[in-house]
């Protein structure tokens, strides 16, 4: 009987994409499995549903279906992404398994004998979460704490990550009758190619629950709205980031949790510009002041200083006030503040003001 093609199997057309696929064997691999479905003929559809995915799923083994239909699977039993193939009858022809892996572009090393597949019921590490915080200069320059709201996978309280069912455990997958693989035997021009795949019913662990918990549907992780509360050093600067070790999402099957990655994003300030742990500032003052020289208020993130400007001070000079800037991230303490005095011409002045003005301009005239 002429095997169906694999689109048509799974019931998605030859542009669905990687989730349109799973999301179609997710929903037959249900309707379809034997420990579900006692129905007669059950078994082989759901073995031709799984062989369907295990080659729609590689892109490599998809693209070669593609140009050359089944008779580019041929002998390969779908073989799942991670499993491998256990070639018997070739004798010492290994030179064909370098010509195959070559055309079709399986990789794995040459010769015809590969071996992958195994159990895989170890825990796993779960993912990283992002966040992305913002806070003010101020915040950045002394340092804060705070508590934010992130989105996250912890372990199911009802069944505390077991994933079954208060009171039931797991039993033995009757898919795989406990070995967590599946082999699949073809017979080709060649001679008989047997596949080796993790069970796609228990994911490789050889176990499926008796009894799924229904708070987490058996995953053994629920997502839930958490709030942590963080601290932010002082020093830090925009575009920092920061790790905070296990505080990501918990891993699967008791494997540890992840880690959150904080992205910091610095608001400007009004008036200081920041460079490294140095502060720059610009200062008005009346050109009077640049000319007679005195004292003149200058504002630090701490309050304000006195700057005591020499007379004759040309407009532009800049004035550094040492350890006014921000503290450094790793010690040592902080940084400076540079202050740039720029002469302000008023644009009103007073009649007093003008006939002092006009006196002062006529000395200058006679001077030069």
């Amino acid at each position: 009987m002429a095997k169906r093609d694999y689109y048509e199997v799974l019931g998605v057309s030859k542009t669905a994409s990687v989730d349109e696929i799973k999301s179609a064997y997710r929903r037959l691999a249900k309707q379809y499995h034997p420990d579900l479905n006692k129905e007669q003929g059950n078994e082989e559809k759901f073995k031709e549903v799984n062989e369907a995915y295990q080659v729609l799923s590689d892109p490599q083994k998809r693209q070669a279906f593609d140009q050359f239909g089944h008779a580019a699977t041929e002998g390969f039993g779908g073989g799942g992404p991670q499993g491998g193939y256990d070639f018997s009858g070739f004798g010492g022809f290994g030179d064909i398994g370098d010509i195959f892996e070559t055309f079709f572009d399986f990789g794995g090393g040459g010769g015809f004998s590969r071996q992958g597949g195994g159990r895989q019921d170890g825990p796993r590490r779960g993912s990283d979460l992002e966040y992305q915080l913002t806070i003010t200069f101020e915040e950045a320059a002394f340092g804060v704490e705070k508590t934010i709201q992130i989105q996250q996978l912890e372990a199911c309280s009802t069944c505390s990550g077991k994933g079954a069912a208060p009171g039931s455990g797991k039993k033995k997958c009757s898919n795989c009758q406990g070995s967590g693989q599946v082999k699949t035997a073809r017979n080709s021009l060649f001679g008989q190619f047997v596949s080796v795949a993790p069970c796609p019913s228990c994911q490789g662990s050889g176990e499926i629950l008796e009894n799924p918990c229904t708070s987490c549907s058996g995953s053994g992780r629920k997502s839930v709205l958490s709030e942590l509360k963080i601290k932010v050093p002082a020093g830090v600067d925009d575009g920092a980031q920061i790790r905070y070790s296990g505080r990501g999402n918990i891993g699967e099957r008791g494997g540890p949790a992840g880690d959150l990655h904080l992205h910091i994003r610095v608001s400007a300030h009004a008036f200081f510009e920041r460079e490294g742990s140095n502060l720059y500032f610009e200062r008005k003052v009346h050109f009077a002041l640049l000319a007679l020289g005195g004292e003149v208020q200058i504002k630090t993130l701490e309050g304000e200083v006195t700057l005591k400007v020499p007379a004759g001070t040309e407009t532009g000079k800049i004035f550094k006030i040492k350890e006014r800037g921000i503290q450094k991230l790793r010690g040592g303490g902080k940084g400076d503040l540079f202050v740039r005095l720029v002469g302000e011409t008023p644009e009103r002045v007073s009649g007093r003001e003008r006939e002092i003005l006009q006196e002062l301009l006529s000395l200058y005239k006679e001077k030069v």
